[in-house]
């Protein structure tokens, strides 16, 4: 995704998450830190930056959150075309070339163009490593096969954080905000972000449910089409549903806090 717009002071230039500096005389970085710091841009990239500056949303807000023209075009061409040259020609090596074809020249024209190619890169490596272990096997359904250890293990991570009652999405916007961990402390936050991690986590266990039958089948026209269909069209919708729960839940006015419930 595109870099978003500069988050809380928990993520400039001068401080880390937990707001110690990070001059030379700093000493050894912690862990934790990089930890923070990670979830805290992971969420920043991921849309909320807006929310923590106050920003509306908007048609055009939510495309560049997602990628922008070309990053939706970055994660749903590749795919397309190979589901699309298996049907037609039947020809495993066709497909896959053109797909990952397809994928580099992405991610070349982003680095002569001189911008992020973090999503470039990321559907290339994505791309080959499929294409890899579908040439490998000869089973043009493994192409998709990483795509759904990928749902499953995301599902997995989402669903745990939440058992656990320490919700990713909390600790991603929590860190955004400056806030850490604080915000568990108050119900009116911990609940709705509870609740939307939980929804993230059957999101990715929803596309592993019903996109696994088919991958065991061998439908592979079948499977293609409804990783598209349940890719971006359930991916963004979602998205902005967390961002006005983030924001109805982060941005607004200090009011009294429950007792802690973790």
């Amino acid at each position: 995704m595109p870099e978003r717009d500069p988050g809380p002071e928990a993520l400039g230039d001068e401080n880390s998450p937990s707001g110690s500096p990070r001059g030379a005389d700093a000493g050894p970085v912690d862990p934790r830190d990089t930890f923070r710091g990670s979830l805290a841009q992971a969420a920043q990239r991921a849309g909320f930056g807006r929310v923590a500056d106050g920003g509306a949303i908007s048609g055009r807000g939510l495309i560049q959150t997602i990628g922008g023209v070309r990053g939706i075009l970055e994660t749903i061409l590749p795919s397309l075309l190979f589901v699309l040259l298996i049907s037609i020609t039947s020809s495993l090596p066709v497909a896959l070339g053109v797909s990952v074809g397809t994928a580099a020249v992405f991610a070349v024209v982003r680095l002569i163009q001189r911008s992020p190619v973090t999503q470039a890169l990321g559907g290339l490596v994505a791309a080959l490593a499929s294409a890899g272990l579908s040439l490998f096997t000869g089973r043009a359904e493994d192409n998709f096969l990483i795509g759904l250890i990928t749902n499953g293990a995301y599902g997995a991570v989402f669903l745990v954080s939440v058992l656990v009652r320490w919700p990713l999405i909390g600790l991603g916007v929590g860190y955004l905000f400056g806030e850490g961990t604080a915000w568990r402390r108050d119900r009116r936050k911990f609940r709705p972000m509870q609740w939307i991690t939980f929804a993230w986590a059957v999101l990715f266990f929803l596309r592993l449910g019903v996109q696994l039958p088919f991958y065991l089948a061998g439908q592979v026209e079948l499977l293609g089409t409804l990783k598209l269909v349940m890719g971006l069209p359930l991916y963004a919708p979602l998205l902005v549903l967390s961002w006005f729960v983030v924001r109805a839940t982060f941005v607004r006015s200090a009011r009294p806090t429950e007792p802690e419930v973790g």
